[in-house]
């Protein structure tokens, strides 16, 4: 599988939140979403409808959320 990770969509990437357990945690007045997981895992997504998020972003989320990229890609 290749290194490299894949340009995706907010949406997308909170999809495999979800999937993991993480639910979404409100934040008013902002363009970026919380998202926590039951043993004390959490990251933000910034969400802006027109923009991908990057490959370093996606990184720090995966950072996060201490999984491995090849963890991650097994969810999309």
């Amino acid at each position: 599988m290749s290194d490299k990770l894949p340009m995706l969509t907010a949406r997308e990437v909170i999809a495999v939140l979800e999937r993991l357990g993480f639910t979404h945690r409100t934040l008013t007045g902002t363009s970026h979403r919380r998202y926590v997981h039951a043993d004390g895992r959490r990251t933000t997504i910034p969400f802006h409808a027109t923009q991908d998020i990057g490959r370093g972003l996606l990184r720090k989320i995966l950072n996060d959320i201490e999984l491995t990229p090849e963890q991650f890609k097994r969810y999309l």
